[in-house]
């Protein structure tokens, strides 16, 4: 694996998130040639703490920029595509459906279709979510279950699967879908998610 690594042109998107500075941090290790797509500038996440951003070619842009997506494809000779970029607070998502759809859902065609479009792209993986299955009567789930979203973010995850699905079978876009549990770790900054918030609980008391 260090030699299919090595100097590899790299794309990360949500590179500021739990998920993205962590994989950031491996692929640097690995000796891969970073881009990671940057939205809103996060000075606690781990990709700037770390000093992992010194690492790395910055690109500041929305993920819902199919054009813009398209030339930093292009320019940087992109082959590999990690997609982590997402609205994943579940309240948000409640309260602000629609940007939560046109980050998750269009942002994920958006990049796809950058992809597509693309011939130095040969790899792409999209992290979807085991929410994307919805409330389920049979546990547990498999690969087989339908997905079934009803709430806004389950939902925005059900469509960004099945958009990301659409692209293998039709286009033959070499994409791999990974559907995360709940994910926790070093650098978390969503105290709304059970592992942080508790701990951070006990601290206090």
């Amino acid at each position: 694996m260090n030699t299919f690594w090595q100097d590899r042109p790299t794309f990360v998107t949500g590179a500021t998130g739990l998920l993205g500075s962590w994989l950031v941090r491996h692929l640097h290790n690995l000796g891969a040639n970073l881009v990671c797509l940057i939205r809103d500038w996060v000075p606690q996440s781990e990709l700037v703490r770390g000093n992992l951003i010194e690492h790395t070619r910055v690109v500041r842009g929305d993920v819902r920029d199919q054009a813009f997506l398209e030339r930093v494809l292009g320019e940087y000779e992109i082959n590999t595509v990690f997609h982590l970029a997402a609205q994943t607070i579940v309240g948000i998502a409640n309260r602000n459906p629609i940007s939560t759809f046109e980050t998750n859902i269009q942002g994920t065609w958006a990049l796809l279709e950058a992809c597509r479009r693309s011939p130095a792209v040969k790899q792409i993986v999209v992290a979807s979510s085991d929410k994307a299955y919805g409330d389920q009567e049979k546990l547990p789930y498999d690969e087989n279950t339908p997905l079934q979203g009803q709430h806004p973010y389950d939902v925005s995850k059900s469509c960004a699967d099945l958009i990301a699905h659409t692209y293998a079978v039709t286009f033959g876009t070499p994409v791999t879908i990974t559907r995360c549990g709940n994910l926790y770790g070093g650098g978390d900054l969503n105290w709304n998610r059970i592992v942080p918030g508790t701990i951070r609980s006990v601290l206090r008391g």
